[in-house]
């Protein structure tokens, strides 16, 4: 019992200090409750879903973060501690992106309505940028700037990485198109890869913006910052989502 409330504790302060003093929290609450508890048929809680689409290696959970009113995370239930982990460029590896945005039905259930694609993102946060060692995905409605900002310029981006042309949020983003309505056979942590290197993902954080091109294709926007790129950047794509979800209201 005690160490159900210090977890929970330290969960009210992921975003702060607490977070920053125990950075395997969420790793814990994966590896001691949610998993467990579906093994012993008690249930997935805390965490809403753990799934193995293809077994036990591919399994993941879809968790109610603290912070906004209707922000989750998907994590792989493997100990992975993130954008840098080269496990997330396996060849057998778990699309968690693709993951995340099927998961997004949680987070519109706790919005409570339809939502467009562009005005729902994912995001994952550089090792500088983050306050958990354990991958997870970010679940949550797109700034409305940088909704506005990428409307105005979806249609000109291509498939190969670029720089966006306008900052966001004060950084330098590049942008890729991706033509997939679903992510499904399309994995971005392998996309960025591809370009920076598997050692250079250390140094970057990546999010996906659902998109709707003049073309009449589903799909999505990529977009990749570096640590260090401007002074004061530490790589946080989170930065780009609005967890009080202004677009909803």
């Amino acid at each position: 019992m005690m160490r159900i409330l210090a977890l929970a504790l330290l969960l009210c302060g992921l975003s702060g200090g607490a977070a920053r003093a125990d950075s395997d929290v969420l790793w814990h609450f994966i590896h001691d409750r949610c998993v467990p508890g579906v093994a012993a048929g008690t249930g997935p809680a805390p965490c809403a879903l753990v799934a193995y689409p293809q077994g036990a290696a591919s399994g993941y959970v879809v968790f109610k973060d603290r912070t906004g009113a209707a922000q989750y995370l998907v994590m792989p239930v493997a100990k992975i501690t993130g954008i840098e982990d080269p496990a997330i460029l396996a060849t057998d590896a778990t699309n968690y992106f693709a993951a995340a945005w099927q998961a997004r039905g949680y987070f519109l259930a706790k919005i409570g309505r339809e939502l467009p694609r562009n005005a729902i993102s994912l995001a994952v946060n550089s090792p500088g940028g983050r306050s958990q060692n354990q991958l997870h995905i970010h679940i949550d409605c797109i700034d409305p700037q940088v909704r506005a900002a990428l409307a105005a310029r979806q249609d000109s981006l291509g498939s190969v990485w670029a720089p966006l042309g306008v900052p966001l949020m004060g950084h330098s983003y590049r942008a890729l198109r991706v033509e997939s309505p679903d992510l499904e056979g399309v994995n971005p942590f392998k996309l960025l890869a591809a370009d920076v290197g598997a050692d250079g993902m250390k140094r970057h954080t990546l999010a996906a913006v659902g998109a709707h091109f003049a073309d009449g294709r589903d799909g999505f926007i990529l977009l990749d910052d570096s640590a260090g790129s401007t002074p004061g950047d530490y790589a946080s794509s989170e930065e780009l989502q609005d967890h009080d979800c202004k677009v909803a209201k």
